[in-house]
């Protein structure tokens, strides 16, 4: 028997201010974070893109810095 189960959508958020939009706040505190490694993202070409459920539950999970 073969599971037809369909891969999770992988919803990338690209670039520090769409980041930013996401984590409400403004785009020098995003920066920020993303560089001092707070927030779990990666740069792929020169920009930052993390995926939307990990940004989520990184912070419901870690008691993140506001």
């Amino acid at each position: 028997m073969e599971a037809n189960s369909k891969p999770s959508e992988l919803q990338l958020i690209w670039g520090a201010d769409a980041i930013a939009a996401e984590l409400g706040c403004d785009r020098r505190r995003a920066f920020y974070l993303l560089e001092k490694g707070e927030i779990p993202a990666k740069k792929v070409g020169g920009k930052w893109v993390v995926r939307r459920d990990e940004l989520h539950a990184f912070f419901m999970n870690s008691g993140a810095v506001a």
